[in-house]
């Protein structure tokens, strides 16, 4: 398989069969302002806690804030108890989301300790029971996220798929690590074309190292799988998509500049400020600057000012007097990571 446009999702017609991640702690807002418009096939929000939701915690609720232009758009529940699931898909559902994923896959400690996240994979029988609960209560797609196992001794991604399949969810996203590696070691896609090879009717969408345009097709070749989520590649890039839209289409690659990323960059930030109370907005700008600004040679001085930075108007002052001339693109792909 390859790009496909559009693409069929369950009821849905998609753009194409790339997709955006739910980020924990990135995918806010402004971030998918900026990857909405390089129109993905599906964009995700962060993920919710269930239990959360069902309380209505408003600051839960703002993780879900959207606009219609980020159409189509999806959101992933994070939970262990059934018992709850169906009424926090409901509440996902009654706020227009055009789909569900039922989050298998965070590794961090916080989320896996009661048995949600990754912690599920350990569990392979509740994710079953979970999304089955999901499935009753919507009529929107279900998908669901794994990893290729809790460790290399419990490698368990395709008894999952089978499983999710009888469910009756329309995908399931494979990322080509254990819990136990988090985001170490390059991922495995022999996984991810077991799975595939697997699977009778439910998509596999694969996840896992796809940085560039060149990384997704080889994601493609290797695994034969029928879509693409992109992860920590739309870090300080939300022009990955179109990146990944030409490579699969054999059109010319788009020259980027350090002029592109500069744009990108501020508009990035001045997003940030429309959506964020200024306290946070500096924090906010803070890590995603170091996003762009990794991408650049040259520019640690100008990454250690902005988050030496004091307030809003120094901040664009800082972008604004910086000589962009001096600075240079990386040649390979580089990857911003999560916790930055």
């Amino acid at each position: 398989m390859s790009l496909r446009r559009p693409f069929l999702y369950g009821g849905l017609k998609l753009p194409s069969n790339i997709f955006c991640a739910p980020l924990a702690g990135c995918s806010d807002f402004p971030f998918r302002q900026m990857t909405s418009a390089y129109r993905p096939g599906l964009l995700f929000c962060e993920m919710v806690k269930i239990d959360a939701l069902i309380r209505h915690d408003p600051h839960t609720y703002r993780f879900l804030d959207y606009s219609t232009d980020m159409h189509p758009i999806g959101a992933q529940l994070c939970g262990s108890k059934s018992a709850i699931a169906a009424r926090a898909a409901r509440i996902v559902e009654d706020l227009g989301f055009d789909s569900i994923d039922l989050n298998c896959g965070c590794p961090v400690d916080k989320v896996v300790k009661d048995g949600s996240g990754s912690g599920l994979m350990k569990t392979p029988e509740k994710i079953g029971e979970i999304l089955f609960a999901i499935i009753e209560a919507v009529d929107i797609p279900v998908s669901v996220k794994i990893r290729s196992g809790w460790d290399e001794s419990q490698i368990n991604a395709v008894d999952i798929v089978r499983i999710a399949e009888q469910a009756g969810a329309v995908a399931v996203t494979v990322h080509g690590r254990t819990r136990q590696q988090a985001y170490k070691g390059p991922a495995d896609w022999e996984i991810i074309r077991e799975c595939k090879r697997a699977a009778k009717e439910i998509l596999i969408i694969g996840n896992g190292d796809v940085f560039d345009g060149d990384s997704a097709q080889r994601l493609f070749a290797a695994t034969d799988c029928d879509g693409i989520l992109v992860a920590r590649g739309t870090l300080g890039q939300p022009w990955i998509v179109e990146d990944i839209y030409r490579q699969l289409s054999g059109e010319p690659h788009r020259p980027f500049t350090v002029d592109d990323l500069r744009a990108d960059l501020v508009d990035h930030f001045h997003k940030i400020t429309q959506y964020q109370p200024e306290r946070q907005a500096l924090l906010d700008m803070r890590r995603v600057g170091c996003w762009y600004l990794r991408r650049c040679v040259g520019a640690k001085g100008l990454r250690m000012q902005l988050n030496q930075a004091t307030g809003l108007d120094e901040v664009f002052s800082l972008l604004s007097a910086n000589d962009w001339s001096a600075l240079s693109l990386v040649e390979k792909s580089v990857v911003a990571q999560v916790g930055e």
